[in-house]
């Protein structure tokens, strides 16, 4: 008869816990996507698609706006009709929150939303990855937050 084995983490989860909140607090300088760094709400992503600025890459669409808070804010939608499974689409909105996670200390204080408007089919996540940072990369600095009246 074989017996049960149990396996204790290596670490308190009180440990791990601890770490990851001092990452997630939007004042420090942590890489977390915590939740002020997303956009949530539907009046949310309107205003930025009312704001009418893009920019477009060869698989996503850049869209923002220009806020009042101290950081960058994200919103992700990807279209049934592009990656019809879930998985496929799940993916493509990891890697987006992934490279903002990186980029966020550097960009303007807006609100960005990245819509892929090109199927991925036949794409390596590599090229991807570099089509998000190029657009972020193309999005105006101080200038143009400073345009629509907000202080950066």
């Amino acid at each position: 008869m074989a017996a049960a084995r149990s396996f204790a983490p290596a670490v308190p989860r009180a440990v791990i816990a601890s770490l990851f909140d001092e990452a997630m607090i939007p004042g420090l300088p942590g890489q977390g996507f915590c939740r002020a760094c997303r956009l949530l709400e539907t009046d949310e992503f309107s205003s930025v698609f009312a704001f009418r600025r893009s920019l477009r890459g060869r698989f996503y669409t850049l869209y923002y706006r220009p806020n009042e808070l101290s950081t960058a804010r994200l919103g992700v939608t990807v279209a049934k009709k592009l990656v019809k499974r879930a998985n496929g689409r799940n993916l493509v909105k990891r890697i987006v929150r992934e490279v903002f996670r990186r980029q966020r200390e550097n960009l303007p204080a807006c609100d960005l939303v990245i819509r892929l408007h090109a199927p991925t089919k036949a794409a390596r996540r590599a090229e991807l990855n570099m089509d998000i940072k190029q657009l972020l990369g193309r999005l105006p600095g101080n200038r143009v937050c400073a345009a629509a009246g907000t202080v950066v």
